[in-house]
């Protein structure tokens, strides 16, 4: 078991992190290619004079790298500072510009809440909003979507994959059915990009977002790719930025990290797919095999790769995560934006989990640097943790 006990905090060394899905390690590799454009090479890309050079190259290199990753054009790629932002531009500029057509919005119960609350101001400006439902395993069906369809939709946003639970979606059968209807389609990529393969041109996405803290990049910068020949307005108004569609002073050190992660993540996409679901595939079979009345969330085999998302019956979540610490694991109860929480999520929730099982949800998300001994130590310390919670509810 990782060392470290009496709430004193384990050592780095000792530390097994599996909250990959909140936040990754930056990449050596990455962080070498930014440092430059800190101190050496700071000059703002939109000069003129030729100082700015290096930057403007970069800026291009890292837009060509980030492209690359989803088979897209470089000129269909805006820097923005993440996901959120990413999310927001994506349906409010979406709405704005397209409103003289319809009205009428359709996203996943189990969006990231920086589509939902977007979706919420959305409606008190006016627009129809449905939440469609999801199957118990988080699936959204063909059908409901194409159901949900009506003659003034203008967008549907699905996500890739689910933040939480992990489940991954059908994209290519739900944008088709959009595209028959005339409407646009819009995916929240962050947990997917850089970690399963997103042809764009093949699923029929015209929006994505995503994230550059997901994938072995810094935190703070993001990417909206926005399909060739698309109209959007922006949501940022200012200088003429990002070809007048993002106003705002170029993040470099940023833009040249999220370009650097992702061409590393191209180059390993296979390999480490296929390690790290077989390593998910152990953790989750060791864990339901260790501990009874557990339950896996989400697709069994339709996940992504490092994703494993148990719920324990009899259980508070809050309780299980600070034992985890004290033995060095570091873990989440889902969604890193909405911890602190003290209901269920909404994820949780709209695939139907019963209370007393959503209250000891647990997500463990693994990366590329995840052992197999960090597994079965996992495992191991789980079912005591589990063990002594359940007999402490049940007491004497």
């Amino acid at each position: 078991m990782a060392e470290g006990s009496g709430g004193m905090e384990p050592s780095i060394r000792n530390r097994i992190y599996l909250d990959n899905a909140a936040t990754t390690r930056m990449k050596e590799e990455v962080l070498q290619e930014m440092l430059p454009f800190f101190c050496e090479t700071y000059a703002n890309p939109s000069a003129i004079y030729g100082f700015a050079g290096e930057a403007k190259r970069a800026v291009r290199l890292a837009r060509e790298r980030a492209a690359a990753l989803i088979g897209a054009k470089p000129t269909e790629i805006y820097f923005t500072s993440g996901g959120t932002e990413s999310d927001n531009w994506a349906l409010r500029g979406v709405a704005e510009t397209y409103a003289d057509r319809g009205r009428h919005i359709i996203v996943s119960a189990i969006e990231h809440h920086a589509v939902l609350h977007t979706c919420q101001y959305l409606e008190r400006q006016g627009f129809s909003v449905t939440y469609l439902p999801v199957e118990e395993d988080g699936k959204v069906m063909p059908g409901t979507l194409k159901r949900a369809m009506r003659p003034d939709t203008i967008l549907v946003s699905v996500m890739v994959a689910n933040n939480e639970i992990g489940t991954l979606q059908p994209l290519a059968a739900l944008s088709g059915i959009v595209h028959e209807k005339g409407a646009l389609f819009h995916t929240d990529a962050v947990q997917a990009y850089g970690h399963v393969p997103l042809p764009v041109q093949e699923l029929g996405i015209d929006l994505l977002s995503a994230s550059g803290h997901k994938l072995g990049g810094p935190k703070g910068v993001g990417i909206l790719y926005c399909r060739e020949n698309l109209r959007l307005l922006p949501l940022l108004h200012g200088g003429a930025q990002e070809r007048g569609r993002r106003a705002g002073t170029l993040n470099v050190p940023g833009i040249v990290g999220f370009g650097k992660a992702a061409e590393l993540a191209g180059e390993t996409l296979p390999e480490r797919m296929e390690r790290i679901s077989a390593l998910r595939d152990h953790l989750i079979d060791s864990v339901l095999a260790k501990i009874p009345d557990t339950r896996l969330s989400g697709h069994r085999q339709d996940r992504l790769p490092g994703n494993a998302h148990f719920c324990f019956r009899d259980i508070e979540g809050e309780s299980l995560l600070i034992l985890l610490d004290q033995q060095g694991i570091c873990a989440s109860g889902g969604s890193a934006c909405a911890s602190g929480a003290s209901e269920p999520s909404h994820v949780l929730a709209a695939i139907g989990l019963p209370n007393d099982l959503a209250r000891g949800a647990l997500r463990l998300t693994l990366s590329e640097e995840t052992t197999r001994e960090e597994i079965d130590v996992t495992a191991e310390t789980l079912k005591e943790i589990v063990g002594r919670l359940r007999e402490m509810k049940v007491g004497p």
